[in-house]
């Protein structure tokens, strides 16, 4: 018997059942349902959500592959025992490192999708597929297997299945996620060590008096939020070869996702293009703030105000959320318009609050969370400017 017909056997064992909608999620998820429309359609086309979720995921396989890379590379670096970024040293140990977070993330975030579809009896929806590889790629690369659990379910459940799953949050799921982790666990989701694996033991080792050669794991951010200057040159902040989140150090990876998001129609250019420029407007200002003198050089905020106001594009999450997350069509602007100043505001935002608040210099989480909530307001007002023109026109014409 061939497998197209012992899946066709399958499905018409489970339909009607409590487990169609976890069976049909697996059937379709390589393979489109054998099941079309011949009329009352008015668009019609060979993608479909699933399709869009795992072309997202593709443009994301080069910065997670690069990440393994980088964890292992920057492991070594911090040990002491430097080795070359392409080895399999390096390689494996993001690889042990990483798979196990991408494991969990998708086990538990599916699982409760599973869980949610067959007791609401609708089918799986597959927003989760992008959040699942999402995740894994924005926390520190030693976060406890547990904690990301917890979070999780946190942001699935009260991110997004209580709105009524996808297509109906307001929040980004996988911002959420993070969200949760920084203001539950702030020890794990900061400081100058959580971002380079094992650093946290070679401190606690120093403390205990042993005699280790070398400890780093501070990120660009941090050392700048701390007074500290950059110690690592532009092509290495811009081709990632920098302690960070597995997925945020290569700005030119996450440039080349960015352009086949923008190829493929699935990414606005309106948000990534608005937020740049968002960003470079508030770098130039703080520029100038500080080439006037009204900020000393004792000030905390000096440091980060006087970096170069385009070095912001190419340092921290900036680049990464702005692609990969700003560009959420569910909890982004839909208008044209509005994705301008949606975008334009989180570029801005992002570089405020990565200034003002030393503490989290990581400012584009808060900055894209905050103007999801505000996108629908946005929208609202453009398309009410929209009708009061159109009715100014109408009169015009009648009168």
């Amino acid at each position: 018997m061939s497998l197209k017909s012992n899946l066709h056997n399958l499905k018409e064992k489970y339909k009607g059942t409590k487990m169609a909608p976890a069976f049909n999620a697996l059937h379709t998820f390589l393979y489109l349902p054998n099941e079309t429309t011949h009329n009352g359609t008015h668009i019609k086309a060979a993608d479909d959500l699933k399709r869009t979720m795992n072309t997202v995921i593709m443009a994301m396989v080069p910065c997670l592959i690069f990440g393994m890379f980088n964890a292992g590379y920057q492991h070594f670096l911090a040990s002491g025992a430097p080795v070359e970024f392409l080895s399999w040293d390096a390689f494996y140990i993001g690889l042990i490192k990483i798979l196990p977070l991408i494991v969990v993330s998708y086990g538990v975030g599916l699982g409760i999708e599973f869980i949610f579809a067959t007791i609401n009896n609708h089918e799986v929806e597959e927003g989760y597929l992008v959040t699942g590889m999402l995740v894994p790629l924005i926390v520190p690369i030693d976060i406890p297997l547990w904690m990301l659990a917890v979070a999780v379910v946190f942001g699935v459940v009260i991110g997004k299945e209580v709105f009524g799953g996808t297509g109906m949050n307001i929040l980004n799921p996988a911002l959420t996620i993070r969200a949760f982790l920084f203001f539950a666990y702030p020890t794990w989701m900061s400081g100058d060590k959580v971002w380079v694996h094992g650093a946290v033991e070679r401190t606690n080792e120093i403390a205990a008096g042993a005699n280790v050669d070398a400890i780093s794991g501070e990120t660009i951010l941090g050392s700048l939020a701390q007074g500290h200057e950059i110690h690592h040159s532009i092509a290495d902040m811009f081709f990632g070869f920098i302690p960070g989140s597995v997925g945020e150090t290569s700005t030119f990876l996450i440039l080349l996702g960015g352009l086949f998001l923008i190829f493929t129609k699935i990414g606005s250019w309106r948000i990534m293009l608005s937020a740049v420029i968002g960003a470079l407007v508030m770098g130039l200002i703080f520029n100038g703030v500080v080439s006037s003198g009204w900020i000393t050089e004792t000030s905390k905020f000096y440091t980060l105000m006087s970096t170069e106001f385009w070095h912001h594009l190419i340092i921290g999450g900036f680049a990464f959320g702005v692609v990969f997350m700003a560009t959420d069509p569910v909890t982004a602007s839909q208008t044209n318009k509005g994705k301008w100043i949606y975008g334009f505001l989180i570029g801005f935002l992002s570089i405020m609050i990565r200034v003002f608040n030393p503490a989290y210099p990581e400012g584009v989480m808060l900055a894209i969370l905050l103007m999801n909530v505000f996108a629908p307001t946005i929208d609202h007002y453009i398309i009410q400017g929209n009708v009061k023109k159109r009715m100014k026109r109408l009169k015009v014409k009648t009168a």
